[in-house]
């Protein structure tokens, strides 16, 4: 006992002393996403609802409640925070390798031998990947149920009984509930029930035994012989038999699964023959791992006849040695019967092979190495001696591998870059480091990633697809566009594409066809909660405000902490009258995500449709305080410090709206209001320019120029013809007639010469101000008129436009 608890305190120790800075590391882009922190589902943490989407669910082209169930139940202790997600996978990886070593020293009575296979399967580099990666967190489930299912095994077979026959099934079914690497599970107590069980006898011994029968109670008989063995599995062989069905209708739905015209038979078989080679190579000396090997489209004939001819010999070798040491031939067949649901002889997937496959798998090589060094170690002088200083040295070269192996994973950056270096055209780690490089904001390395990915495999659609959303990053919208179609025109059933590509076309101003693209998103995959939000923007855009309600409920539904959801359907009931209900849900949104900017806009647009002026004001500030080039919060400010006569304040806020789009007509003319009104009217007329360039369809910075243009003191800024161009074109997009406007025309006439015009002009604007009630244009209308009667053009003093902007309609 005393040596049990020290050897698993130090299975414990050095696990732990290999694995700690993974608590450090962030979730990965690659499957995570898909499993985690885009999963709506696994984001809401355990609710019934919940539970019943992962009994019945086969996204991820796999039936796995179990690890649906674990990813909730994390996300529910611990949110989003990837270290104590990670500290969970090097929890279950310590529980596995200490299960291990328990189950082996039951069921041989060697605790060095035990001990050690237990520790090579704690830190063997090959390992890693099931460890460091919390999208595998279904290994190690399915591991831990597995090792259950052995300790249940050996407490039946030397006291066979019903119940501890279920306690064997119930534990296998759920290791397949975690992950359908368990089929071969059956094959393997078989090989148990020869070594180290040792129930194989010779059939003469044994007594009949009817179908699916389970032994009474009672001690076993010895040599219970192979045919009852065999029906004594038939129930677990009918479980594996299920959870093959079921993960062969997951894979073709999910279209993980590549048909024998895309991989022909060939080529697997071979694929198969060099992997179970360079699985047993790597176990040996871990080089040259990656979290992705790229499949080859050919192997040499040297290659597979090679690996062939090495997996012939050493199966003919075990089986000669297999009576004498029975754990070379249950060590070999555990190896390779294990790895059979992942040798690719069924691909699934882009991979030749992965490191993650043989978590299970090696611990039949290491049975035989643990189990044939102890026999030649014995048959030597001082071999125990020898043995304890290799062993000692092997363990501690698999921790010094597993420490530098781990420290791959510590981003995706290091991951695919480790990736690249050791592997070539390798497609997948290209785009995946793209998009690790984008979420650091390194958007063109990524592009160039993004390429090389294509170059390898023009097929690749997410590559398509990470390329166009990077482009529309950098504002090349129609490239993105175009990369989106070819994404949708190799795989038109991405959903992602769709739903990319419709916001897309959002921004171009194309709804009707975003629409269309969101409504196909939907159809295939119903549960698209941003999907459901998006095509609620654009029907709000085609005034179908119900229709939009509808469909952010439905995105709610789907994920209940999508705050842009809450924020959405706030706006569009804030629009029906729903002022009160609308500024709910905004709220909602800022309580599950305080620092979104557009919230505190939003609810800022909504109070002051309700008259709270200055509480609307301070979410303004709050959304600049967050996002200081938010553009619409900086043009509210802007206008409110300009009617408060705060004019450098409204200048920031101007300046800030365009640091946030450099193209708002609107911002440029608040801003040049603002210097106008300050004196600066060199940079004012340059912002009105811009102004009219980007909307030349407005009035008002038209009329304004022209104002500048005509009755400016600065004889450099002056400009008669231009002036009286502006302020025609002013008064014709004005559609009523302003005596503001007519007044700038005046202006304009008189600064060009044409003081007949003027003077009509003037008179005119004279006429509309007394029928229009503007008593208070009239004195400075009389006094301009006078002016123009003398042939005299109108100057302003040398000082800043009086507030309100002179000539603004």
């Amino acid at each position: 006992m005393r040596r049990d608890l020290a050897v698993c305190l130090l299975l414990v120790l050095c696990t732990a002393a290999v694995y700690a800075q993974t608590f450090r590391h962030p979730f990965i882009p690659y499957d995570d996403n898909e499993y985690v922190y885009e999963n709506p589902h696994v984001l809401r943490g355990l609710t019934w609802e919940g539970v019943g989407w992962a009994l019945t669910s086969l996204r991820a082209s796999n039936w796995h409640p179990l690890t649906w169930l674990s990813h909730m139940l994390d996300c529910e202790l611990f949110g989003l925070r990837p270290g104590y997600h990670h500290l969970v996978n090097v929890l279950l990886h310590i529980l596995n390798s200490l299960l291990l070593y328990l189950a082996l020293r039951r069921m041989t009575g060697a605790v060095w031998r035990s001990a050690a296979v237990a520790a090579l399967f704690a830190l063997h580099p090959l390992h890693v990947e099931s460890v460091a990666w919390v999208a595998e967190r279904k290994d190690l489930l399915c591991a831990l149920f597995f090792m259950i299912t052995l300790h249940a095994y050996a407490w039946y077979a030397a006291r066979p009984s019903r119940a501890r026959y279920g306690l064997v099934f119930g534990s296998l079914a759920l290791g397949l509930a975690a992950k359908p690497m368990l089929v071969t599970v059956p094959f393997v107590l078989l090989l148990l029930d020869y070594w180290p069980l040792e129930r194989l006898r010779a059939a003469e011994d044994a007594g009949p035994a009817g179908a699916g029968e389970i032994p009474r109670r009672g001690p076993e008989k010895r040599g219970a012989g192979l045919p009852r063995l065999l029906v004594e599995k038939t129930p677990l062989f009918a479980l594996a038999a299920f959870s093959c069905i079921i993960t062969f209708i997951a894979q073709q739905r999910g279209g993980a699964t590549a048909s024998t015209h895309v991989v022909p038979l060939g080529v697997r078989t071979a694929n198969a023959l060099v992997s179970y080679a360079a699985y047993a190579g790597k176990m040996l000396w871990p080089r040259g791992l990656a979290v992705f090997y790229p499949y080859r489209a050919s192997v040499s004939t040297a290659e597979w006849a090679g690996a062939a001819l090495l997996l012939a010999g050493v199966t003919w070798l075990v089986i000669r040695a297999g009576r004498r040491r029975g754990y070379l031939a249950v060590g070999w067949f555990w190896y390779l019967g294990m790895l059979v649901p992942v040798i690719g002889l069924v691909q699934v997937g882009r991979q030749s092979m992965a490191d993650r496959y043989t978590y299970l798998p090696l611990i039949g090589l290491f049975l035989m190495g643990a189990w044939g060094a102890a026999d030649l170690a014995a048959r030597r002088r001082r071999g125990r001696a020898v043995l304890a200083v290799a062993a000692a040295a092997a363990l501690l070269a698999c921790m010094a591998g597993t420490r530098a192996r781990v420290r791959d994973w510590r981003n995706g950056v290091t991951l695919f870059e480790q990736a690249l270096r050791v592997t070539k055209d390798n497609a997948l780690a290209h785009n995946n480091l793209g998009l690790a490089l984008e979420e650091g904001g390194r958007t063109e390395e990524a592009i160039r990633h993004y390429r090389e990915a294509l170059r390898i495999d023009p097929a690749m659609d997410n590559a398509h697809g990470n390329l166009g959303n990077a482009l529309i990053e950098q504002g090349r919208r129609e490239e993105g566009i175009r990369e989106y179609e070819q994404a949708l025109r190799i795989n038109p059933g991405s959903v992602r594409a769709h739903n990319n590509l419709g916001n897309a076309l959002m921004a171009e101003g194309k709804t009707g066809e975003a629409i269309r693209h969101y409504r196909e998103a939907l159809r295939i995959d119903p549960d698209q909660a941003a999907a459901h939000s998006n095509l609620g923007n654009a029907l709000m855009a085609e005034g179908k405000g119900d229709q939009a309600i509808r469909q952010y409920r439905e995105a709610l539904r789907i994920d209940p902490a999508d705050f842009r959801a809450h924020n959405n359907l706030g706006l569009a009931l804030a629009r029906q009258g729903r002022g009160d209900e609308g500024a709910a849900r905004i709220r909602e949104a800022l309580r599950l995500e305080p620092d979104y900017a557009d919230a505190h806009y939003n609810l800022g647009v909504v109070l002051a449709g309700q008259g709270r002026r200055d509480e609307a004001a301070r979410q303004y500030r709050q959304a600049v305080r967050i996002d200081p080039r938010h553009v619409k919060a900086n043009l509210e400010l802007g206008v409110l410090s300009l009617k408060h006569g705060r004019l450098e304040e409204a200048a920031g806020h101007f300046r800030g709206a365009l640091a946030g789009d450099p193209g708002d007509a609107e911002a440029h003319r608040g801003l040049a209001l603002a210097l106008s009104r300050q004196g600066k009217t060199g940079e004012a007329v340059e912002h009105y320019r811009a102004a009219i360039r980007l909307r030349p369809d407005d009035p008002r910075p038209c009329n304004n120029l022209a104002w500048i243009l005509a009755t400016h003191p600065d004889p450099a800024l002056r400009n008669g013809a231009e002036a009286v161009r502006l302020a025609q074109r002013a008064c014709t997009l004005w559609k009523q007639r302003d005596p503001n406007l007519l007044d700038t025309l005046a202006a304009a006439y008189a600064e060009a010469g044409r003081f007949p015009e003027a003077v009509a002009t003037i008179e005119e604007a004279v006429a509309l101000a007394k029928e229009t009630g503007r008593q208070d244009l009239l004195p400075e209308l009389e006094k301009r008129r006078q002016r123009y009667q003398a042939k005299l053009p109108y100057r302003e003093a040398p000082a800043p436009h009086r507030p309100g902007g002179k000539g603004e309609p």
